[in-house]
């Protein structure tokens, strides 16, 4: 028995909604197995939630699979429902998976997850129960097959239908779309067909999302917990359910995502093995006050803030002014955070011939700098950004959209953590860099960068 100083509270909905659990990648069902303690800790503290989820979503690789022999993969299923999801009466909370590289690798492996998980049979033609719809009252999740050996394997997977399914539901005031491998990035590890899904089908299938206001892809596969925002629609990685022993150390870990879903938004919290939250997340992000901008005055300046941000706080900058000619291509700086006598861990401008908007973040002296890509600028032309800097999102959380948007997305970045420990400096310069007005000035014209509280 949990003792009741043991449970751990959920968030709920804030009137109508939904509260449900997100975990994935166990790779266990052997006895005594690698995984098996590993994912015994996450389910622990997934016991101590109070009260428990309405439902559980698992975006794939439950067990280790990957065996040639059907009895033995049957065999490995048991042991994962019977012993270690002993604990969960399905009955009054249902559990929905999306198909793994290490559950449906080839058509004997389809055909065995199809019989043991009894899926919904409502997918596209040639995938029952492997991708699927379920609809609960405003809310509809769509689980997609990204290997479906029909179309070639890992990194295919079928959009007409995911077109159809979300159009025929779009009374639906949540939509969440579920498959096993991501379509952007993770952590910088890239590679079509194996790390993500085909590259060719990465637009097509976020178009989708976007025109059917989605509010979020929820995949795993990756090692990692994981999110960032693409014009507007989020993706959620969670790969932490017991594969530890791939895993980045004192970067990712162990973990489950507890969520709730109502008229406001998505909210969720991070958990690790110990119970503690470490990361978490509201979404959409709530505007800056209208009344709260402020000018920051070109050249050096002290710093509008210094030190921590506090976790649910963010950062709002708007970038207003024209871009430099054509023929620019040098570091042009925007603002940027430092302390005289070391180089600056915050820089923001634009850089390259395409007059990229970038920021460079130094965490640690001495060590090389991680770099963040936004969009390019034109050549001569006006531009109104809005800059988020929201530390509680990891590397997706330096984010952008045009002021007249509200459509946010992450800058692209190669980075296994983002700004959340970053301790910003007590002296800022606009326009130009730390060393005066000539370092890498911006060449442009008319530059405006206003601050303004936040909300959040």
């Amino acid at each position: 028995m949990i003792s009741a100083n043991d449970f751990i509270p959920a968030l709920l909905p804030r009137g109508e909604g939904h509260q449900f659990l997100l975990y994935g990648d166990s790779c266990s069902g052997v006895p005594g197995a690698l995984h098996e303690k590993t994912f015994a800790s996450v389910n622990a503290v997934v016991q101590r939630l109070r009260p428990q989820p309405d439902f559980i979503l698992f975006p794939g690789d439950e067990i280790i699979g990957l065996t040639p022999d059907p009895d033995a993969l049957r065999a490995q299923w048991r042991y994962w429902w019977d012993t270690e999801m002993g604990w969960l009466d399905r009955a009054a909370i249902p559990i929905w998976h999306t198909t793994g590289n290490h559950t449906t690798y080839d058509v004997m492996s389809e055909a065995v997850f199809r019989e043991v998980l009894d899926m919904p049979d409502n997918g596209p033609p040639g995938q029952a129960g492997l991708s699927y719809f379920v609809r609960r009252g405003d809310l509809l999740m769509v689980f997609v097959n990204t290997l479906w050996s029909g179309l070639g394997g890992e990194g295919h997977l079928e959009l007409a239908w995911l077109d159809a399914t979300l159009r025929a539901h779009g009374d639906a005031r949540h939509k969440l779309v579920l498959g096993h491998h991501p379509v952007f990035p993770i952590n910088g590890f890239t590679g079509t067909y194996q790390r993500e899904i085909g590259h060719e089908y990465a637009r097509p299938f976020w178009d989708i999302l976007v025109n059917a206001n989605v509010l979020g892809y929820l995949c795993s596969h990756i090692l990692a917990f994981d999110v960032q925002a693409h014009r507007g629609v989020l993706q959620i990685c969670t790969a932490g359910a017991g594969t530890a022993h791939r895993m980045p150390e004192g970067v990712e870990y162990l973990h489950c995502i507890q969520a709730a879903l109502d008229d406001e938004g998505l909210r969720y919290q991070v958990l690790d093995t110990d119970g503690v939250v470490r990361e978490r997340l509201q979404w959409p992000l709530p505007d800056a006050d209208p009344g709260g901008w402020r000018e920051l005055q070109p050249g050096h300046i002290e710093a509008p803030f210094s030190g921590d941000v506090e976790s649910g706080r963010r950062i709002a900058l708007r970038l207003v002014g024209q871009s430099a000619a054509a023929d620019v291509a040098t570091a042009q700086t925007i603002v940027t955070a430092f302390e005289p006598g070391s180089l600056a861990p915050f820089w923001l401008g634009v850089r390259g011939p395409r007059q990229t908007l970038t920021a460079i973040v130094g965490r640690q002296p001495g060590r090389s700098p991680t770099y963040w890509f936004g969009p390019d600028l034109p050549p001569g032309e006006s531009f109104d950004i809005d800059v988020t800097v929201y530390p509680d999102m990891g590397p997706g959380g330096l984010l952008y959209r045009r002021h007249d948007s509200a459509r946010w997305s992450s800058f692209t970045a190669a980075a296994a953590q983002g700004l959340e420990q970053l301790s910003w400096p007590r002296h800022w310069a606009i326009g130009h860099g730390q060393a005066g007005r000539e370092d890498r000035a911006f060449r442009g014209a008319a530059l405006s960068v206003l601050i303004a509280s936040d909300r959040n």
